[in-house]
């Protein structure tokens, strides 16, 4: 069983379903935790070198990203590959993975 699949068994068997908006919501707002976090550990910037977040905060993320293609309806894996076939082309095109062109 993949990780999406694991989530969307986890979310159906405690009965955790809920509007996709609110699961952005809370893709948002886990993503703000790890900010925060990075933001207080390095002192706001001044310490990049003291960069740190936790793991269990990044699977909360991942959770919620997860929730969130599958209210969706969308398979992460497919997601991720046409992201990462953007990036490669980005970088065959123009040598850069940025976004500016788009």
């Amino acid at each position: 069983m993949d990780e999406q699949e694991q989530v969307a068994a986890f979310l159906a068997a405690n009965d955790l379903t809920c509007p996709p908006a609110y699961r952005l919501l809370d893709l948002a707002a886990e993503v703000g935790e790890l900010a925060a976090d990075a933001t207080a550990a390095t002192g706001y910037g001044a310490d990049p070198d003291a960069f740190d977040v936790k793991r269990d905060e990044l699977g909360d993320a991942l959770f919620a990203l997860l929730a969130l293609c599958d209210q969706l309806d969308v398979d992460a894996g497919d997601a991720l590959a046409d992201s990462l076939a953007k990036y490669e082309t980005r970088l065959a095109e123009d040598g850069s993975a940025g976004s500016d062109a788009d």
